[in-house]
């Protein structure tokens, strides 16, 4: 092969010269075998200058003749001509040369890498070249590794008594090699976990098997969870036998507190925030942080503005009083705390926890800081802490949301370990997941309140005066955090003493929910003011609910069921007359009938589809009812079954409303008593009402022939009967109303007509029917004409007055107070 020129003047390196100190050789080969670095430890090595050999095949500089068309795998470092394909790494002997001609055989190690973000490979050749011994001999090595590494290093002899013992171990137990040659391990370190180390040293003797010891040997003065991991392995001679036992124990104590800290933190997950309970809360932060974090932990919080809003982002400058929500400590009765839960405690502005508030991070302190001796002069909470022995506090403001909530305070003085900056970053953590669960459960509970403010606001507060309904009421809000739903009931007095009942269950929970349900009942009532039969109404109300959804559709997520989509609703009309009871339902439960007899039954109401799918009809029933039966109207809820089934749920329901009770309020009672050993999932509207009967000594009936002469015949019939009712005091007013009822009924009207009088307890009802189904209007006469000013007056006079269709005519009716005696 070609050989290299040899520059003018140099001298070659001598190859089996020892140069003063080692040295390493490097150079780097492209996969083309193409030179492409050449290191000052390879020109020593071999002579050549960078510029005589980068550039050039690498396989020029081998001392075997070798195919330099052959590629990377003809070069260093496959100059031993083996297959590199697929290898990141080579290494062996080659016979390299030198640049003056002789032959050097070198171990070398090459590399396959790709530098940087290129995405060309090479290969790092790199050859150690040794120089004059410059340490001492491995005897001496061996002596100094076991003297001085930082691992605990004894070594203990059949006996299991200690023959050495390495400087760590010294250090760490306090004691010299002297004072523990020839003793035990648990008289060395009289600990549990020294008792477990010997008995797994006599099996390691026994089995010559290295053992591990599952606790700690743990330094003088440390707290075991900060020991370290122990190893024991068997020392054999050349023969194979165990001779002695040599421990380690590896000091991982930075590794370990890592992993304690983590697992700490996923025990908080599972711990802190785990009810809607602010107390609790703060309860669960200080169990988790002692006493695995701290010795002792206080969880004080701000009050919350007596307006419902958040508290201040900062608290306000000056002394800062606070409400003591949790304490705990390793030691009984936590004689850290002179206050105790539930009480209030006030710290000075320039203590460390006003201090930590006002900036709103986290603070180290040690026990002699200057900061906790201005706090203990100032007051007796920080002077007992030092009394007990604290060196070491940690205070942590509470903050979520940018809003500061409180503060955590966290000590130790069992322990002699101090905080440590992790450590309060650990605390930090644990305080936020805590502090983020406490505004969470404050913006629930503003939420719950105002939704509940709501939805008492649009249900009755007191159920209506009426002749037809003996009633009695319940509503219970959903015990669960999904909060308040939008279950309703109302009574609606109507005309002819007659009443409508209604139940209904809008579909969701909170605010949204329960405005919907107060949209819902007020479009019930408007509907039932125009009489409007159950089955029409609840067509009415379903055509509502569409246009709700699609007035709802392109602003809200959940449109469907903002709307209302999916409610369900019962209305029944009971009037007392007739003793009928009509009823039609959208997806609703249907009711329970108790007759008198004590028979209890649902009534066969058709089930009509709940409110908001459209297109669909609604059917009406129409039933009878005996004086004095009971007829329940409820929400789902009360029939949720937990622990029992629907049949169970219905039997139970049904004995509570047949057993005999003095009151309807008694009933409900008994029908919650019954169906509810838990606080409800879902809302409970449950309403109850005593059916009365207005007989015929309370009803006045005259059909009348349609002639102008016969509506004086009627003024003295109606006089007639009020005299006989002792109402001569409504005379005048009921003697207007049946002349220009009447009179209207004859001019505009068709025949049959029919006056009727009604005498509802406090109220007497009169009405006049004909067929026709045109309504009057009430207007103002003008000075010429010569009508319009009855129905105006009566209007004035009455307490109330309206007309009620039917499905062939129409009644006029109009109903006045009547005053007690």
């Amino acid at each position: 092969m070609e050989r290299l020129p040899t520059p003018a003047g140099e001298r070659p390196d001598e190859p089996d010269a020892c140069p003063e100190a080692a040295y390493t050789a490097t150079a780097t080969v492209n996969e083309q075998g193409i030179v492409t670095g050449w290191s000052e430890g390879a020109r020593r090595l071999l002579g050549y200058l960078p510029s005589e050999v980068v550039g050039q095949a690498a396989a020029r500089l081998l001392a075997d003749d070798v195919d330099e068309t052959a590629g990377p795998e003809a070069a260093a470092p496959e100059a031993a001509g083996r297959d590199t394909a697929g290898r990141e790494r080579w290494s062996g002997t080659v016979a390299l040369l030198h640049r003056d001609g002789h032959r050097l055989q070198r171990p070398l190690l090459a590399h396959r890498r790709t530098p940087g973000d290129s995405s060309i490979t090479e290969w790092l050749v790199v050859s150690a070249v040794a120089g004059r011994p410059r340490t001492p001999g491995s005897e001496a090595l061996r002596e100094w590794t076991f003297t001085q590494s930082p691992d605990i290093l004894a070594i203990f002899d059949a006996d299991l008594r200690l023959v050495r013992a390495n400087t760590a171990m010294e250090r760490a137990l306090s004691l010299t090699e002297d004072q523990m040659r020839g003793l035990r391990l648990p008289e060395i370190a009289p600990y549990p976990v020294s008792e477990e180390a010997q008995s797994k040293m006599r099996l390691a003797l026994e089995n010559g098997e290295p053992q591990q010891v599952e606790a700690y040997i743990r330094p003088t003065g440390v707290s075991p969870e900060r020991g370290w991991p122990t190893s024991l392995a068997p020392l054999k001679d050349p023969d194979g036998r165990v001779r002695a036992v040599c421990m380690t124990a590896h000091s991982g104590t930075g590794e370990y507190l890592a992993r304690q800290r983590m697992l700490l933190l996923n025990d908080a997950d599972t711990r802190i925030g785990t009810t809607l309970d602010i107390a609790r809360t703060a309860q669960e932060l200080a169990d988790v942080a002692v006493p695995r974090l701290a010795d002792f932990a206080a969880v004080d919080l701000l009050d919350t503005p007596q307006h419902g809003g958040e508290p201040p982002p900062v608290p306000p400058a000056g002394p800062l009083t606070m409400c003591r929500s949790a304490v705990r400590s390793v030691l009984e009765d936590s004689p850290e705390s002179l206050v105790a839960v539930g009480e209030r405690t006030t710290y000075p502005a320039l203590s460390p926890v006003a201090e930590c508030l006002a900036q709103g991070r986290g603070a180290l302190y040690e026990g002699t800081d200057p900061a906790i001796a201005r706090w203990a002069a100032k007051g007796p909470q920080a002077a007992r802490i030092r009394a007990v022995g604290t060196h070491s506090v940690m205070v942590v403001p509470m903050r979520a949301r940018g809003t500061t909530l409180g503060v955590a305070f966290f000590s130790r003085h069992q322990r002699q370990e101090p905080f440590e900056p992790d450590d309060l970053v650990l605390a930090e953590e644990l305080t936020a997941r805590a502090a983020l669960s406490v505004h969470n459960t404050r913006r629930y509970t503003r939420e719950r309140t105002t939704t509940m403010t709501l939805q008492r606001s649009l249900l009755p507060h007191t159920l209506p005066d009426q002749a037809a309904l003996e009633i009695a009421s319940r509503y219970l809000p959903a015990g669960t955090q999904a909060g308040v739903g939008g279950d309703w009931f109302d009574v609606i007095p109507l005309s002819g003493a007659r009443v409508a009942l209604v139940v209904g269950d809008v579909v969701g929970h909170g605010i949204r929910a329960s405005a919907t349900m107060g949209r819902l009942r007020t479009a019930v009532r408007t509907l039932a003011d125009v009489e409007l039969p159950p089955d029409e109404l609840l067509t009415h109300l379903d055509d509502l609910v569409i246009h709700l959804s699609a007035d709802e559709s392109g602003t809200q997520g959940a449109a469907e069921t903002a709307a209302g989509i999916g409610t369900t609703c019962l209305y029944a009309v009971y009037d007392p007359v007739s003793r009928h009871c009509t009823l039609a339902r959208a997806g609703h439960p249907p009711p329970a009938v108790v007759t008198p007899d004590g028979t209890v039954y649902f009534l066969d109401v058709p089930a009509g589809p709940p409110l908001g799918l459209g297109g669909l009809p609604f059917e009406t029933m129409e039933t009878e009812l005996p004086e004095g039966s009971l007829i329940a109207l409820y929400t789902d809820g009360l029939l949720e079954p937990r622990h029992h089934d629907i049949d169970e749920a219905l039997d139970k329901m049904f004995q509570a409303l047949a057993h005999p009770a003095p009151t309807l309020d008694t009933v409900c009672d008994q029908v919650l008593t019954a169906l509810l050993t838990h606080r409800p999932d879902d809302d409970i509207a449950l309403l109850i009402a005593r059916t009365r009967a207005l007989h015929a000594d309370r009803v006045a009936t005259w059909d009348l022939p349609s002639d102008p002469a016969i509506v004086a015949q009627a003024r003295k019939n109606a006089t007639d009967q009020l005299t006989a009712w002792g109402l001569d005091d409504a005379t005048f007013i009921t003697e207007l109303t049946v002349s220009e009822l009447v009179t209207n009924a004859i001019r505009y009207g068709k025949p049959p007509i029919q006056l009727r009088l009604i005498h509802a307890d406090t109220t007497l009802i009169c009405e006049v029917y004909d067929s026709s189904n045109t309504a009057p209007h009430q207007r103002r006469a003008r000075t010429y004409d010569e009508g319009g000013r009855g129905l105006l007056l009566v209007a004035q006079l009455a307490h109330r007055w309206g007309t009620r269709h039917t499905p062939i005519g129409k009644t006029i009716w109009a109903e006045q107070t009547l005053t007690a005696d």
